[in-house]
């Protein structure tokens, strides 16, 4: 007998997404999450799972040329920090911690920049090139 289909889940953060409407982003799942592209660039990632919650929020990629102890970047964002869940392998990636008192202002305020196309977030994966 066939296992009924499981409910697909809603991307977190449902706000953000509603932020980015205009520049009509494509939801994707990807490991705990689902990652936000705008065109072909991954622009971030929408997380709430019980599994290692201290890493739940708004993952936000950045672009090759942006390093991620970028002083402004830390001025924008002041709860932005590393992913705990990637050890410090990959880098390129911070995240708002939806846990801190300035989750929904910070976020939004990266949607803000992602709408004005800054050149600091975003990258084109591997597997798109």
């Amino acid at each position: 007998m066939p296992r009924p289909d499981k409910p697909k889940q809603k991307a977190p953060h449902a706000f953000v997404l509603e932020a980015l409407t205009p520049l009509r982003p494509e939801v994707r799942r990807l490991f705990s999450g689902f990652a936000v592209y705008l065109g072909d660039r991954i622009v971030c990632m929408l997380r709430d799972h019980p599994k290692s919650p201290r890493d739940n929020g708004v993952w936000l990629v950045l672009s090759d040329s942006t390093k991620p102890t970028d002083p402004e970047l830390r001025r924008e964002f002041p709860s932005i920090r590393s992913i705990e869940l990637l050890r410090n392998k990959i880098g390129h990636w911070l995240v708002i911690p939806s846990d801190s008192p300035g989750f929904e202002v910070e976020a939004l305020h990266a949607c803000d920049l992602l709408l004005r196309h800054d050149p600091r977030f975003g990258r084109i994966p591997k597997s798109r090139r």
